[in-house]
C-alpha cells in the first residue's frame, strides 16, 4: 500500500495553475473553493475538468450547476488562501458573470455549463461546458512542491512553435483521430 504522503509529495512535483472554482449556492450567494485540480480537456466541444476533494462545500452546489474557472493572477495570493479555508481582509471582490458568479482581477475566467460529473475516489471530477472565455495579461500564480509561486522569465526565447509538438505546427492537429492499439486491461494488485 502506498503510503499517501508519498503519493501527495509525488503528485506535488508537477506544477499546477491555481483556480478558484466558484458558483451559486442555493440562497444565490456566491461561494468559492480554491482548486490546482484543473485541465483542459477538449476543444470541440469546448470542455475543462476541474477536481474538488468530496469534503468540499463545493460539491453540494456543483450538482448539475454552471460554475466559473478563475485561472488566479500573480497578484491573488491572498484570494487563494481565502478560498482555501483562510478568510482574508478585505474580502475577493466579486462580479456577475455569464454563467456563474466569477471573481474580478484574474489571468482568465473559463464560464461553463454542467457537463458530467464522475466518481472521482475521494475526490469528485466535474466536467464542464465552456460558454465564455475572459483572458488579461495578468501573469498566473502557479503551485509547485505545496508552495504558491510566480513564473519565472523564460528559460529560452523559442517559443512552442519551436517543438514538432506544437498543435499549430507538429505533427498532429487537433483534428487527428488515433485508433488504439489494444484495449487496456485491468491488472489484478500483486
Amino acid at each position: 500500500m502506498l503510503d499517501p504522503r508519498t503519493i501527495r509529495t509525488a503528485f506535488g512535483r508537477f506544477a499546477t495553475g491555481v483556480t478558484v472554482v466558484t458558483c451559486a449556492k442555493d440562497d444565490g450567494l456566491p461561494h468559492g473553493a480554491t482548486v490546482n485540480a484543473f485541465t483542459a480537456v477538449s476543444l470541440e466541444p469546448a470542455l475543462c475538468q476541474v477536481t474538488l476533494t468530496r469534503q468540499s462545500k463545493a460539491c453540494g452546489y456543483l450538482e448539475d450547476a454552471p460554475f466559473a474557472v478563475n485561472v488566479l493572477s500573480s497578484a491573488q495570493l491572498d484570494t487563494a488562501w481565502h478560498f482555501a479555508g483562510r478568510p482574508q481582509s478585505p474580502e475577493p471582490e466579486w462580479a456577475e458573470g455569464p454563467t456563474a458568479p466569477v471573481l474580478v482581477g484574474n489571468a482568465a475566467t473559463i464560464s461553463c455549463r454542467p457537463w458530467r460529473t464522475y466518481d472521482g475516489g475521494d475526490h469528485l471530477i466535474v466536467i464542464g461546458e465552456v460558454a465564455d472565455l475572459q483572458v488579461g495579461d495578468e501573469e498566473p500564480l502557479v503551485f509547485f512542491s505545496g508552495r504558491f509561486r510566480e513564473l519565472a522569465a523564460p528559460a529560452t526565447g523559442i517559443h512552442w512553435a519551436g517543438s514538432m509538438d506544437c498543435p499549430e505546427l507538429g505533427w498532429f492537429d487537433a483534428s487527428t483521430t488515433f485508433t488504439p492499439l489494444h484495449a487496456h486491461k485491468h491488472r489484478a494488485a500483486s
